[in-house]
C-alpha cells in the first residue's frame, strides 16, 4: 500500500485586520478624525457667519467701552468709563460671591437638617423629612421665583421701610445696613481680626494633634471666640473707637446712605442655599448611617453622651462617605447660580453672556470664555476637596 505524501501547507502571516490591537488603533484614529472634522466644520461655519455679518473674531472687543451700568458691583464700574473686560470681572466676582456664601450656608443648614432627620425627637425628625422631600422635588427655578416674587417683592416701598435693629431698613428695594467708615487707626482692627483668625486656625491644628497624642481636649471654641471677637474689640477700644457709621435715611422716594443688599442677591442666595441644603442633608444622613452602630455603642459604654458621640466619633468617620458627594453638590450650586439671569441678578451669565454678547455679537468668544470660567471654578473646587478627602481618608497601618 502506497502512501501519498501530503503537500506542505503554507503558513503565511495573518491579515492585520484580524489583529485586535491594530483594529483598536484604527477605530480610535477614525473616531478622532470624525471629531476633528466636526470641530473644523463648526469653526469654519462660525467664521463664515461672523464674516457675513461683518463681525470680527477675536478679543478686540475686550477694551471697548461697555456703555451700560450694573447695580451690584464689587469693583468700580460705570456706564461711561468702563470696558467689556471690566464687565466680565464684575459678573465673575458676583458669581463667586453668591457661590462662596451659598456653599458655607448650605453646608451648615444641610448638616443640621441631615442630623435632625436621625433625631430621636419625632417632631424635629418629621419636619426635617418634610423639608428635604419638598425642597428636593421642586425645580430650583420655581423656588427662585418664589423667593423673589412671593417673598421679597411684596415688601413695603422705601417710604414704609421696616426698621430693623442696628439702624437697618428693609423694603422692596433691598436691605439697607449702616456703612462703616474707618478713621485713623481703623486698619489696626482689620489686622487684629486677620491675626485672630490665623491664630485660631493654628491653635485648632495644635489642639487636634495634642488630642490625638494625649487624649486631652482644649477649649477651641472659647479660644476662637476670644481671638476673633474679643481681640479686635480690644483694639477698637485702645485705638479710640475709630469706626463711625453712615446710616441709611429717606431722601425723596428712595433711601440714601448705607450699604444696599439687593433683593435679587438675597433671593438667589436663599434659593441656592435651601435647595442645595436639601441634597446635602441626604448625603449627611447616608454618611451617618454608614457608620457602624458598634461605634456608637462603644462610645456610650465609655460614658460619652449623644452630643459628644456624634461630634467626636460618628461625624469624623462619616466624613469619609460624605465628602465625595458633598463636592458634587458644591459644584452644582456654583453652576446653578447661572439661573440668576431669571431674576435679574448680575452674575457672569447675565452680564457677560447676556449684555456683552448682545452688544458685541461675539458669541463664540463670549460663550467660550464663560464655559472656561465655570470649568476652572469646578476644577479648582474639586482639587481642594480632593485634598481634604485624602486627609480624611482611612489610613491603613
Amino acid at each position: 500500500m502506497t502512501t501519498i505524501p501530503s503537500e506542505p501547507v503554507e503558513t503565511g502571516k495573518a491579515s492585520l485586520l484580524y489583529d485586535p490591537k491594530i483594529r483598536g488603533y484604527f477605530y480610535q484614529f477614525a473616531v478622532l478624525g470624525i471629531v476633528a472634522f466636526l470641530f473644523y466644520s463648526a469653526a469654519s461655519n462660525a467664521i463664515e457667519n461672523l464674516r457675513a455679518q461683518n463681525i470680527a473674531s477675536g478679543l478686540g472687543f475686550w477694551n471697548n467701552a461697555a456703555g451700560f451700568d450694573v447695580n451690584q458691583k464689587l469693583i468700580p464700574f460705570s456706564a461711561s468709563g468702563s470696558t467689556y473686560g471690566q464687565a466680565f470681572y464684575v459678573g465673575l466676582l458676583n458669581t463667586l460671591l453668591v457661590a462662596s456664601i451659598g456653599i458655607v450656608l448650605s453646608t451648615f443648614l444641610g448638616f443640621f437638617v441631615g442630623v435632625s432627620r436621625l433625631s430621636s425627637n419625632w417632631v424635629l425628625s418629621k419636619l426635617a423629612m418634610i423639608y428635604v422631600e419638598v425642597i428636593r422635588n421642586l425645580p430650583l427655578l420655581l423656588q427662585l421665583f418664589f423667593w423673589y416674587n412671593a417673598v421679597l417683592k411684596p415688601l413695603p416701598n422705601p417710604r414704609q421701610s421696616i426698621d430693623l435693629p442696628g439702624g437697618a431698613l428693609l423694603n422692596n428695594r433691598g436691605l439697607y445696613i449702616p456703612d462703616p467708615q474707618l478713621g485713623p487707626g481703623g486698619s489696626l482692627i482689620i489686622w487684629a481680626f486677620v491675626l485672630g483668625l490665623v491664630a485660631t486656625i493654628a491653635f485648632r491644628f495644635w489642639a487636634r494633634k495634642q488630642q490625638a497624642a494625649t487624649g486631652r481636649q482644649y477649649p477651641v471654641g472659647w479660644v476662637a471666640l476670644g481671638l476673633i471677637l474679643v481681640l479686635p474689640f480690644f483694639v477698637y477700644l485702645v485705638t479710640g473707637r475709630p469706626v463711625s457709621f453712615i446710616y441709611p435715611e429717606l431722601a425723596g422716594f428712595n433711601l440714601r446712605g448705607g450699604i444696599q443688599i439687593f433683593p435679587e442677591f438675597v433671593a438667589l442666595l436663599l434659593g441656592l442655599t435651601t435647595y442645595t441644603a436639601g441634597f446635602i442633608a441626604e448625603v449627611v444622613r447616608a454618611g451617618i448611617l454608614a457608620v457602624s452602630k458598634g461605634q456608637t455603642e462603644a462610645a456610650n459604654a465609655l460614658g460619652l453622651r449623644a452630643g459628644p458621640t456624634l461630634k467626636l466619633v460618628v461625624i469624623p468617620q462619616a466624613m469619609r462617605v460624605i465628602i465625595p458627594p458633598l463636592t458634587s453638590n458644591y459644584l452644582n450650586l456654583t453652576k446653578n447660580s447661572s439661573l440668576a439671569v431669571a431674576i435679574g441678578y448680575p452674575d457672569l451669565v447675565q452680564v457677560f453672556t447676556g449684555t456683552v454678547l448682545n452688544q458685541t455679537g461675539q458669541a463664540v468668544e463670549v460663550v467660550a470664555i464663560t464655559m472656561a470660567v465655570y470649568l476652572t471654578i469646578s476644577l479648582v473646587t474639586s482639587f481642594f476637596m480632593n485634598i481634604y478627602n485624602k486627609r480624611m481618608a482611612l489610613v491603613e497601618r
